[in-house]
């Protein structure tokens, strides 16, 4: 139904210089939908988030986010979005309550209910003894965990995750899949991005595929499954954007690795 629709893409293209990065790139997301969104390196990927979040100018077409023109309401819409980049810049001098609370006023909330909210968000994750320290004597997980809590505190409609994953343990891991599958439920749209392909074929209920700056697949992992005749994710990937020589790279790699 229209009025499901979050995302609205239409004949999207941008060039850097004489380059085309995206080459008229067309997508419709719906409400709850999980979408893994997914492209060889330089595909496209990056630049179509980064133009939805209003950090990228300079392209052609359309790009709605909830009914709205992005190029005309340069501010109310990305408060609905929360984002978790694949490398973040995190002020590390501060403390978690610092930074988090810095997160929540750049969203319009209030000190207090940040403060309130994501000192409970870090005990849930197992981190809360450390909300008062810097986040520079913080491991790989415990910052990745306050990134994804950054991205949560305003309680947005639509979430952009790029490798959310990184570095957390098996069990976070777990509650962080489980925690997606939820805001789904709830209706939040969710893209989420990621080199782990047996991962995005378990969570996301749509894939879209972007090689060469155009989408070549767009469906169900059981559809694409039906249409490549491929048995996971991660060979459909292959099949479609045309790598098979991944056998023969390693099988040379490693004959030089023996080399005496």
């Amino acid at each position: 139904m229209e009025n499901d629709v979050t995302v609205e893409i239409k004949d999207l293209r941008m060039s850097y210089g004489d380059k085309e990065v995206l080459k008229g790139i067309n997508l419709e997301v719906h409400k709850g939908e999980v979408i893994g969104y997914i492209g060889t390196n330089g595909a496209g990927k990056s630049t179509t988030i980064k133009i939805i979040l209003g950090i990228v100018e300079g392209y052609t077409g359309e790009v709605k986010v909830l009914g709205q023109d992005i190029s005309n309401d340069k501010l109310e819409y990305k408060r609905k979005i929360g984002y978790v980049p694949e490398v973040a810049e995190i002020y590390d001098n501060l403390t978690a309550r610092e930074y988090l609370t810095f997160i929540g006023e750049l969203y319009g909330m209030s000190s207090e209910i940040v403060d309130e909210k994501a000192e409970k968000l870090m005990g849930i994750f197992g981190i809360g003894d450390s909300y008062n320290s810097r986040i520079s004597s913080y491991s790989k997980g415990m910052k990745q965990k306050v990134l994804i809590i950054s991205s949560l505190l305003h309680n947005p409609d639509i979430l952009f995750w790029d490798e959310p994953l990184s570095g957390l343990d098996a069990n976070s891991v777990m509650v962080v899949k489980e925690i997606l599958a939820q805001l789904a439920k709830q209706g939040k749209t969710i893209f989420y991005s990621s080199h782990i392909m047996d991962v995005v074929e378990k969570i996301s209920n749509r894939i879209v595929l972007l090689n060469n700056g155009e989408v070549v697949a767009d469906g169900s992992f059981q559809e694409l499954k039906e249409s490549s005749k491929e048995g996971s994710l991660e060979q459909i990937f292959n099949q479609i954007t045309g790598f098979s020589q991944y056998e023969a790279i390693a099988e040379e790699f490693v004959s030089i690795v023996e080399e005496v």
